[in-house]
């Protein structure tokens, strides 16, 4: 067995409470913190802000999905009009994206504080959106220098929003499984990961306020991370991205109509990957159950709903083969076409033969 597996430098500190460590740890890596948040998270931040005291210096709470290059750029003023030496980010995606950002571009560094499920926190994976196109990278800069996980800050995360990250998370670790660059402890840290978050997810559906279930379920979003950030992704990110980005479709949303189908795409070309996901999902087909988990957890399935328009499935497949992420299964617009137009459905994935 050879095999190459390179961790990644940052601090993780996790448990109940553990916000109370954020302004010693901001300490760590600067004096000036500029908080971050989306405007819903706002009051959130603001109280964090005053929690930081002097090292908190200003407050920008308009982060917004996928990362837009004018976001990006008000940002950066705001932080170099207050001479902010780091960040401070309180919340999902959307605002750990933004200070990434941030990091890539002026080198501030970072203190993030997740609120959802996502994992993107613990990756060197960056993206921002510019007139219709998402571009993104890999860079070790953009890493935060302290995660802190606490699972009482996700006791008021709606339960559909709950299972909308989770089941984004969920999709890390699937294609970590089959990842051109994957390896035996990706493998392990991918099954372990969507393990913890079926088993988590309903129960949070149920009762959103069993502490439990969230903080077992922030560390399969940790193992998520950790798995997307040390393997590629391929060609369920790819679409993803496309959609995301060309339609500013929602971004968890969509990870969760995507993915049964992408799935059923690749699994006869990825025969050890989808065992291993067989048995984390209780020994069922993984496309289906991934299908049957999240329409049980009432996630919606099509992306016509979504917000995509039928006459962009042509579109998206003709971007989606341009630069293609690596994959284990060729990746043709027929295909492709064929895919998202079962996606845009909502329908149930089908064999790959079907599907290609």
């Amino acid at each position: 067995m050879q095999f190459l597996y390179e961790p990644l430098p940052y601090r993780i500190i996790f448990g109940a409470g553990s916000i109370d460590q954020v302004p010693a740890e901001v300490e760590r890596v600067g004096k000036r913190a500029l908080v971050l948040s989306t405007a819903e998270q706002g009051a959130d931040a603001r109280r964090l802000r005053e929690s930081l005291g002097e090292l908190g210096v200003g407050l920008f709470d308009q982060a917004v999905m996928h990362v837009p290059a004018p976001t990006v750029d008000a940002a950066i003023s705001l932080a170099r009009q207050l001479d902010a030496d780091c960040t401070v980010a309180l919340g999902g995606g959307s605002t750990t994206g933004l200070a990434k950002a941030l990091s890539l571009k002026i080198g501030l560094p970072s203190v993030v504080i997740p609120t959802t499920y996502a994992g993107s926190e613990v990756t060197p994976i960056w993206g921002m959106t510019e007139n219709g196109v998402k571009t993104t990278g890999r860079d070790r800069r953009v890493l935060p220098a302290t995660v802190i996980y606490d699972p009482n800050l996700t006791l008021s995360l709606p339960p559909a929003l709950s299972v909308a990250s989770g089941l984004n998370a969920i999709a890390h670790c699937m294609e970590g499984l089959y990842a051109v660059d994957g390896n035996p402890i990706v493998s392990v840290m991918a099954e372990e990961g969507i393990r913890t978050l079926a088993r988590s997810l309903p129960v949070i559906r149920e009762h959103p306020q069993d502490r439990a279930a969230r903080g077992e379920a922030l560390y399969g979003c940790w193992l998520a991370g950790m798995v997307l950030g040390a393997a590629s992704v391929a060609l369920h990110h790819k679409l993803c991205h496309t959609l995301g980005g060309t339609f500013d479709m929602p971004h968890a949303e969509t990870h969760t109509a995507v993915l049964p189908h992408a799935i059923a795409y690749n699994a006869p070309a990825a025969p050890e990957a989808m065992a291993r996901a067989k048995r984390a999902l209780g020994g069922e087909d993984p496309a289906a159950a991934l299908y049957d988990l999240a329409k049980s957890l009432g996630a919606e399935m099509s992306l016509a709903k979504l917000g995509m328009p039928e006459d962009g499935i042509g579109r998206a497949a003709e971007l989606a083969v341009r630069n293609p992420y690596p994959n284990p299964r060729p990746i043709t617009k027929e295909g492709i076409v064929r895919l998202l137009t079962r996606a845009h459905a909502g329908l149930r994935p089908v064999p790959v033969m079907e599907a290609a």
